[in-house]
């Protein structure tokens, strides 16, 4: 098997420069006991640590033995603080942080007017790439609030479970580009300035539109639209700001997989696009790899096992019969997992890579959570 470099996350934690790591990858791949894992190390190596879940299943707030989680970081107990660092945790709350965006750049009664308008609602809750942009954006906050006051040293994001690996990546300018586009600009003053010649046309395709979507959507769009106007600049320039930030040699990404296609082809996208993009990429991490003390491989411990069942007196080695079977399952697993990581390797082998094995049982406390980071 090619082996990559190690991925040497204690070197991430303990380089101060490092002021933010961005834990991506599909969902089901363990990136929010990655991100729980990575933030209790380093608040144990003495990092003031923040960490930012997505996490619907509130596995974290379980793990970290915290009651709840909600859009306010809140102190983690139980930690070993003897190093000088502390540990944060929180949830991102989608719409709260939407909602807290418009109250923070609107007057009241502008806030007020958007808060109640239908398709706001409907932007805030459900829209695609709402969750992904709100992540940024609370990203944005906890950094300049790191910034302002020195309450963290270390942001850790765990990214939302997007449909694409594409998704978290292309988010800000999504939306900026929806919420700051000339569709909405043309609802809102579709007979002024460079928009007076296209009028007649605009009126044709104004009409067509409340057919097929009603005048009541379109109606409630030109209604936010007016209401949105002087909030548009603002969620361009943040996006730039974003994207500068992502970039930046303060920030670092760590891709999570595991050994199944799936999740390494979407691990490859990521990989292709961080380089792409010119991010910073410490490496992947991949959970719940299999290993085994036995040097015996599959086929020779079912040769084993069919020895033993021919016996005579088979019943008295039941015991051995199965268990040198469940040998055979493993090491099967083990040579399938080689296989899917050699090729990754071998595609990408500038990729610093870890292993992380595969636990006996969830993650639902510190003290497994933390030998969980022990074993990165």
């Amino acid at each position: 098997m090619i082996d990559n470099a190690a991925l040497d996350l204690s070197a991430v934690i303990a380089d101060r420069n490092t002021k933010i790591i961005i834990c991506c990858g599909s969902g089901g791949v363990g990136k929010t006991t990655t991100s729980a894992a990575l933030a209790l190390r380093a608040a144990e190596a003495g990092r003031r640590t923040v960490v930012l879940t997505i996490d619907p299943a509130r596995r974290l707030a379980q793990s970290l033995g915290v009651g709840r989680l909600d859009n306010t970081p809140r102190p983690v107990a139980g930690i070993d603080t003897g190093a000088g660092g502390s540990l944060d945790a929180m949830m991102l709350d989608m719409k709260r942080t939407f909602d807290d965006v418009v109250a923070m750049h609107a007057t009241p009664e502008k806030a007020d007017a958007i808060f109640a308008n239908p398709f706001y609602q409907a932007l805030s809750t459900s829209f695609s790439g709402t969750q992904e942009y709100m992540a940024m954006e609370k990203l944005g906050q906890l950094s300049a609030q790191a910034e302002s006051d020195g309450r963290w040293d270390l942001i850790i994001v765990d990214t939302p479970p997007s449909r694409s690996a594409l998704d978290f990546l292309d988010a800000p300018e999504h939306i900026s580009s929806l919420l700051d586009g000339k569709f909405l600009r043309l609802l809102l003053t579709p007979a002024k300035g460079p928009f007076r010649l296209m009028s007649v046309g605009f009126n044709f395709a104004y009409t067509a539109m409340e057919k097929v979507l009603g005048a009541q959507i379109i109606t409630d769009v030109k209604t936010f639209a007016a209401a949105f106007e002087t909030l548009f600049g603002g969620f361009r320039a943040r996006s730039t700001e974003t994207l500068r930030l992502l970039s930046s040699d303060r920030t670092t990404f760590v891709v999570v997989a595991t050994p199944e296609p799936d999740a390494l082809r979407e691990a490859s996208f990521f990989v292709d696009r961080l380089t792409e993009s010119r991010l910073p990429l410490s490496g992947l991490v991949v959970n719940r790899t299999h290993s085994s003390e036995l040097e015996i491989s599959a086929d020779r411990a079912l040769a084993l096992a069919e020895d033993l069942a021919a016996d005579q007196g088979s019943d008295s080695h039941a015991a051995e019969v199965a268990a040198l079977r469940r040998h055979a399952d493993r090491m099967r697993m083990i040579d399938r997992e080689h296989r899917l990581l050699n090729r990754f390797t071998s595609s990408r082998p500038d990729v610093a890579m870890t292993r992380v094995p595969a636990l006996p049982s969830d993650v639902t406390d510190l003290a497994t959570l933390r030998r969980l980071g022990e074993s990165f």
